[in-house]
């Protein structure tokens, strides 16, 4: 979808200004704790990834930007455990739970060290046949999905080529509403020129991984 969480490439917003590393990736202990719950959340099982990133993009975007990163995470949350039925609109205002657990169960300290080592793969075994090969033209797909969708903004109706296809994966698109299909993923070379225009020639190029369905023939 269109909306403020897709930022690369706007105009506006000047150069990107990364903190140095430092001991803490959170600035206050609300922030751990929402990274915390929000994990911990996630293994109800009652919703995956994409998911989650849907549901923290699917706000107002003026709202979007003024949230800091871990508000954002803290209001997509919240979307999800009122959707699916965790909790009620009125126990989320009242910060009070008037439910049990309803059966639901929440693995060990020492299974969640071996589901986070283990982490998530999203590849797929297909035996079908890539559409696109190594070193093809390709053009992204001038699409503006009203859904969850991986393909930025900036890159629509622009030509690349492709780098590296990475096989059958997990298509998010689809993903982000509960259905499993896996689409090829490719690793698409963009020139700068292609992405910004002509007096960018020779600035580098971007590579950008692409869906299969974001994109088509030149």
């Amino acid at each position: 979808m269109n909306g403020g969480h897709d930022l690369g490439g706007q105009h506006g917003f000047g150069p990107i200004n990364p903190e140095l590393e430092k001991k803490s990736i959170f600035h206050h202990e609300w922030e751990r704790r929402a990274f915390a719950i929000t994990l911990a959340c996630g293994f109800l099982g009652k919703w995956n990834i994409d998911e989650a990133r849907h549901a923290r993009e699917f706000q107002n975007p003026v709202k979007y930007l003024t949230n800091s990163y871990y508000q954002n995470w803290l209001y997509g949350l919240e979307t999800l455990l009122v959707k699916k039925g965790l909790i009620t609109e009125q126990e989320l205002l009242s910060g009070k739970s008037h439910q049990s657990n309803n059966g639901r169960s929440v693995p060990g300290a020492e299974r969640v060290r071996e589901i986070l080592a283990s982490g998530g793969p999203t590849n797929i075994e297909d035996a079908r046949v890539p559409r696109f090969q190594y070193g093809q033209q390709v053009k992204v797909c001038n699409d503006h999905p009203i859904g969850h969708t991986r393909m930025p903004r900036y890159t629509r109706g622009c030509e690349g080529v492709i780098d590296r296809l990475h096989g059958v994966h997990v298509f998010p698109d689809k993903n982000s509403v509960g259905e499993v299909d896996g689409e090829y993923l490719y690793n698409v070379r963009f020139e700068a020129e292609a992405l910004w225009g002509e007096p960018h020639k020779g600035q580098g190029s971007v590579h950008v991984d692409l869906w299969e369905p974001y994109l088509e023939e030149t």
